[in-house]
């Protein structure tokens, strides 16, 4: 029981990230990246709201990949996997607002830190209700916050390594005592732990009752679910009377429904379709995620990617500018920096570099050791991904590998072997790391025994340096710690960093009032349409 449990958590994790590598990301010979998109982060084609808010009607979203559960403790909650299907039933404590770079209270009233970051004290707004007609109080936080770690959620691990305890001194006060100084809290409010569930949803047979401003009318898994507008809602019933929420197969199929009118927003994460959209006019957010592109490196006993120097030799002979023009015509984000150009994080670290010879060397050392060269690389069956696998295996092999590459038809397929299994050598992930809280991402990916670890990388250095980051305050300490963690990745090497992908939250011309959080999240509670 305990294994399907982690595999099915694993899988939520990381169904979304698996085509990313369709984008093929990559960097030039010195490693860092050459910019040769038009995409920026930011928001594109942005319109001025000129006219009053018209009501009713339905609003279409497709995300990127189907819902399968309404249980805020059994997802990943992020833009790509059921984040904003479940905002608009749950609502979140807290929001991220992309483009101001700033946290801001939802359903909170506020949020506040002691000097040292080590109390947080959340205060509610009055008359905030669940659909079921109860209160939003101090009580109903703190037990659904309970739930979801004793449901060992997605982010649950985090949140008990950092949570010393929580209080309700009254009503409308939750306050957090924390083991050491953090500011992640407020990205954790702004997920996962801050879509409060209602004290009648936590029955034996979940129940999906949150506070957002939409209640469930119709939820086929994997299919379609659509929610109405909630009259009672706090910030007052959504324009829109119903939201339908769909995902189509496919950055190009979703591009053209939303051109036909099929739908009314979406959320990309495909390079080609992105750019089509934003150069045709359609307002949206463009985020480019560091370590979008990247291979995982199985570092177990008996593996290849044990010895730190074929890892090393790996990354050495790998131009990620050759996969980029291979597979993206040049126009992606290619780098072996965790942190581009683009990023608040970025950084002036030297990477490993590419070098063909110094690749070769690593690779001879290893064999006289009694490697015999061979490396199997792990790859989904579609085209973009099959031209990803062969530039790979035809560097990889230029410098003396001897590489194979290993197809499986399915996401799931390649999740399980990877994420699960952990039954390959190197293969294509992504860890998309949030450029409001870089440290939660990093934490469960890189971190001894973290919860999305698939590389089985154990370093006592990473791990010192995770913990640097963990507790550091402001940007600047957050970026001296990033910038060690680079050094240590790129010298130790258990991801083959190949750039940053692209992901687009798009909405129709005649779409209005949307809103923006935390990892692609999209809320539609004042949205409308004219």
């Amino acid at each position: 029981m305990r294994t399907d449990r982690m595999r099915r958590l694993v899988v939520i994790a990381f169904l979304s990230a698996i085509s990313l590598i369709a984008a093929g990301c990559a960097g030039e010979s010195t490693a860092r990246g050459d910019r040769t998109s038009s995409l920026d982060t930011g928001i594109v084609n942005a319109t001025t709201e000129t006219t009053t808010p018209v009501s009713g009607g339905t609003l279409t979203y497709s995300g990127y990949s189907t819902v399968t559960t309404l249980d805020p403790a059994k997802a990943q909650i992020a833009g790509a996997s059921g984040g904003t299907e479940l905002a608009a039933i749950y609502d979140t404590l807290m929001r991220y607002d992309p483009v101001a770079k700033e946290f801001e209270p939802k359903l909170a009233q506020s949020l506040t830190a002691n000097t040292d970051n080590t109390v947080w004290t959340l205060t509610l707004r009055d008359n905030v209700q669940f659909s079921d007609g109860q209160e939003l109080d101090a009580q109903a936080v703190r037990s659904s916050i309970d739930r979801y770690v004793a449901n060992k959620a997605p982010q649950s691990s985090l949140w008990a390594a950092k949570i010393r305890s929580m209080e309700t001194p009254d009503a409308s006060t939750v306050t957090f005592n924390l083991a050491e100084p953090w500011t992640g809290i407020r990205s954790m409010l702004a997920t996962g732990p801050g879509m409060i569930v209602a004290p009648s949803a936590q029955g034996e047979q979940f129940v999906p009752v949150g506070a957002g401003a939409f209640t469930v009318e119709k939820f086929a898994p994997n299919e379609e679910l659509i929610l109405g507008a909630r009259a009672d809602y706090y910030g007052g019933k959504p324009n829109v009377d119903k939201l339908r929420m769909i995902s189509i197969v496919g950055g190009q199929p979703t591009a053209e429904s939303l051109k036909s009118g099929s739908i009314d927003s979406a959320y990309i994460r495909n390079l080609v379709p992105a750019m089509d959209l934003v150069s045709n006019g359609y307002p949206g957010y463009v985020d480019l995620l560091s370590l979008g592109s990247v291979a995982n490196v199985n570092t177990a006993p008996g593996r290849p990617g044990s010895d730190v120097r074929v890892r090393q030799a790996m990354a050495l002979a790998i131009d990620p500018a050759v996969l980029d023009t291979r597979v993206n015509d040049g126009k992606g984000f290619p780098g072996q920096e965790i942190f581009q150009e683009t990023s608040r994080w970025r950084n002036d670290v030297p990477t490993i570099g590419t070098d063909p010879t110094k690749a070769r060397e690593l690779l001879e050392q290893a064999k006289a050791d009694g490697y015999d060269g061979k490396i199997s690389y792990l790859a989904m069956q579609d085209p973009t991904a099959q031209a990803t696998a062969l530039g790979v295996q035809a560097m990889l092999n230029s410098v003396g590998f001897e590489t194979s590459i290993d197809y499986v038809n399915a996401p799931t397929d390649l999740v399980k072997k990877m994420y699960a299994d952990h039954d390959y050598d190197i293969g294509a992930a992504s860890v998309g790391v949030s450029e409001a809280d870089p440290y939660e991402r990093l934490y469960t990916t890189l971190k001894t025994g973290g919860r999305n670890n698939a590389t089985g990388y154990s370093d006592a250095t990473t791990d010192e340096l995770l913990d640097k980051l963990g507790v550091s305050v402001t940007d600047e300490e957050k970026r001296s710690a990033l910038a060690d963690i680079s050094a240590r990745l790129y010298e130790t090497s258990p991801l083959l960093i190949w750039g940053a992908n692209p992901a687009l939250n798009v909405w129709a011309k005649n779409v209005h009032g949307v809103s923006l959080s935390l990892d692609g999240m999209m809320f539609f509670d004042q949205a409308w349409k004219s």
